[in-house]
């Protein structure tokens, strides 16, 4: 359960739109009308995101929020606020809060930027532990499991630089867990008790990441309506992780550099030069050294992000690693996906051993979920896993290049973490105003995470599955507050 806590002296409206947003029993809405009850339910039980007015009736939202940055700097605070308040608000951006909206509030990006606070808040909080051993890793999403001699060099690394306020490179290829590995640095870091924030170069187009990371002025560029505080601003005092560093384009990175150097940037359209205090740990499944021999990559700013390196191996690399991995994966898919597959078959498991894994962890991920979804009963045989690792499964799988299109008329039965009837008659109350979008918002939530674990989190090709434009998928995803964590290229293609 997600616990929200608002603060504000609205009786009625607020309270109201919230609750709407972030029905039970996912959530758990509480509200505080004044600043000092608000800092009381602080301190007294965990929470994951905070919604703050501006103005209290005892206190101002400012002094507010600095009492919370006093008892838990992670938590991510977003302001809601008038627009004459938009001021007060960019100074607590200033200072590290998540964001700020405007009254009235918009519930469709009310729900997108509280459903990002608190994927970043899980990032904080949840612990990448390191398990040597398939029997004490348990089922944590967090778990960084292995033991083969390449891992024990990489949790080595971790310890040795965990503490030391330099830059670190991670290596490897896509779906290796390089976002775990930094997490792991982070939360063995001197800055374990300030934000940390993660930022996908390759995911933000070329024209907004330098916004993003620096912020802009009002009237920097068509469409800058008001000042924007970007995330070396934001995250000052804490830990910032740059994936995919390698695909930043090259007049970003002198800026980063100079980050580096100095602490020192300007907003976009801006000349105040802004101190900040931010240790970068960035990512990249590139080969940097020959980019920058290349000139696809700045040399100076490669020798200063690798001050310190850590690789991490291919699946395919890690030996007798893979039993282990399998064996943490299906008992947490157990929990999430409400089956009950106990172990695999031999002939499964030689199967697993003999494919070459270009996905790494994220693809092997993908695979369990998908013959997990396939079995029945405790036993996960060869007729369960995709075609693609040449199970011979029959008429069990469908591999994606074979797709063909269902008939109108064929009748699939809605899956049964979701039924939709019981879903509906629980919700319908003489209170109930936005019953139609709720329910397509949650079949939208099933279909397009169902659909994009299929496709690996290939987006091109699940936008061909949906029968939908990339920007419509692109759209849903962000007012859902979903994050695809994996990309896919080819040749001629990054999707």
């Amino acid at each position: 359960m997600v616990h929200l806590l608002l603060i504000d002296d609205d009786p009625v409206l607020i309270p109201e739109q919230v609750r709407q947003a972030f029905p039970a029993p996912r959530f758990n809405v509480d509200v505080a009308a004044t600043g000092a009850a608000g800092l009381s339910r602080v301190s007294a039980a965990p929470v994951d995101v905070i919604l703050l007015d501006l103005r209290l009736p005892d206190q101002s939202g400012l002094d507010v929020y600095q009492q919370i940055r006093s008892i838990d700097a992670r938590i991510p605070v977003i302001f809601i606020t008038t627009a004459k308040g938009a001021d007060a608000a960019i100074e607590a951006m200033k200072q590290g809060a998540y964001d700020y909206l405007f009254k009235p509030l918009d519930l469709n990006q009310l729900r997108r930027v509280v459903g990002e606070a608190v994927e970043v808040a899980r990032r904080m909080r949840e612990p990448a532990i390191v398990a040597e051993t398939s029997s004490d890793s348990g089922d944590v999403e967090g778990t960084i499991v292995g033991s083969c001699p390449a891992m024990r060099e990489v949790y080595k690394a971790i310890g040795r630089v965990a503490s030391q306020n330099v830059p670190v490179l991670i290596t490897g290829e896509s779906g290796t867990g390089k976002e775990l590995v930094a997490r792991a640095i982070y939360q063995h870091s001197h800055r374990s008790q300030a934000p940390f924030l993660a930022l996908n170069c390759a995911a933000i187009p070329e024209n907004l990441l330098e916004s993003e990371l620096f912020g802009h002025e009002k009237g920097a560029f068509t469409g800058a309506e008001r000042k924007r505080i970007g995330k070396f601003e934001q995250v000052n005092g804490g830990t910032l992780f740059l994936d995919e560093i390698g695909d930043m384009p090259l007049a970003l990175q002198s800026k980063i550099l100079r980050v580096l150097q100095e602490q020192t940037f300007e907003r976009v359209g801006g000349n105040e030069t802004i101190q900040t205090d931010v240790r970068l740990i960035a990512a990249t499944h590139r080969d940097l050294k020959a980019r920058s021999a290349a000139g696809a990559f700045r040399s100076d700013l490669y020798y200063r992000l690798g001050v310190f390196t850590i690789h991490l191996p291919a699946l395919r690399e890690r030996g007798e690693d893979l039993p282990m991995l399998v064996k943490h994966y299906v008992r947490r898919f157990n929990t999430e996906l409400k089956r009950e597959v106990r172990e695999l078959s031999p002939e499964s498991l030689e199967l697993l051993r003999d494919y070459s894994w270009p996905g790494n962890i994220r693809e092997l991920q993908s695979v369990l979920k998908q013959a997990m979804l396939q079995t029945q009963g405790p036993v996960l045989i060869p007729a369960f896993l995709p075609d693609l690792l040449g199970a011979g499964a029959g008429d069990q799988q469908i591999a994606p290049a074979d797709l063909t299109p269902i008939p109108a008329s064929d009748s699939l039965p809605i899956p049964e973490h979701l039924d939709l009837e019981n879903y509906i008659r629980a919700r319908l109350n003489p209170e109930a105003t936005d019953l139609y979008a709720e329910t397509h918002r949650e079949v939208d939530r099933l279909l397009l995470t169902i659909v994009l674990e299929f496709t690996a989190g290939n987006q091109h090709h699940a936008t061909r599955l949906l029968g939908i434009a990339r920007q419509t998928l692109r759209l849903k995803l962000r007012d859902l507050g979903l994050h695809v964590k994996q990309t896919i290229e080819s040749e001629d293609e990054q999707v």
